[in-house]
């Protein structure tokens, strides 16, 4: 049984003619992984809290007008504007196989590394999310890397300092091990740059030679 729960119910209306049940307050939402894709619709209130706790990597258990279905959400569109939720795709799973989800990288730790108490460094994170794959049961709601070791400016967090839960894969096999997920600067530093770039006295017009066709009086007497 999954942590999350959705219940969704039918719908006949499709394309401009769902813009009446997003006026209702439901979202339109499709379900593949049957015989054929299942229309359905589901309340936006709670249809936004499962999507914001679930994200796409834990899966969901729905109610689909009284049947049930284990989904993780496949995609999720959004209006440009107001950024409001406006239809959702699931992906039906079973619990017994193994799935493909997007996972965010969780930073933990960095409070207690020297980097952080002692010289006050801050992080940049390169890769903020990554493909795995493992049976539902065992998809993890982010991917942790521990950043207590970190000190110097130079130090580094990579692709190998993830630890990969029991059960769970990448589904990327030819991830580099070396690739750079978290690195380090120092804010001090960067804000005294930008105060020196600020102060550097721009170029006056008056210091560059101008070049307005003319000859320089000296030659000009001579072309006379």
């Amino acid at each position: 049984m999954a942590e999350y729960k959705l219940t969704l119910e039918k719908r006949e209306l499709t394309g401009k003619k769902a813009k009446t049940l997003r006026n209702k307050g439901f979202i339109p939402s499709v379900v593949y992984g049957g015989k054929e894709p299942a229309l359905m619709a589901s309340e936006y209130v709670a249809t936004e809290k499962v999507l914001a706790k679930a994200g796409y990597h834990s899966p969901i258990d729905l109610d689909m007008a009284g049947k049930k279905q284990l989904a993780i959400v496949k995609n999720v569109q959004t209006n440009p504007v107001s950024r409001k939720i406006i239809n959702v795709e699931f992906q039906a799973i079973s619990a017994k196989e193994v799935v493909e989800a997007t996972t965010p990288i969780v930073v933990v730790n960095f409070e207690a590394s020297e980097a952080s108490k002692t010289y006050h460094f801050a992080l940049t994170q390169a890769i903020e999310e990554l493909a795995i794959k493992a049976k539902p049961a065992d998809l993890p709601k982010g991917l942790e890397i521990d950043a207590s070791a970190l000190k110097e400016v130079e130090d580094k967090l990579t692709i190998a300092d993830i630890k990969l839960p029991d059960g769970v894969e990448f589904v990327d096999k030819e991830l580099d091990p070396e690739q750079v997920v978290v690195s380090l600067y120092d804010p001090a530093l960067e804000a005294e740059k930008r105060e020196a770039e600020a102060e550097e006295p721009a170029v006056e017009a008056a210091d560059v030679p101008a070049d307005n066709g003319t000859k320089p009086e000296a030659e000009a007497e001579k072309a006379e």
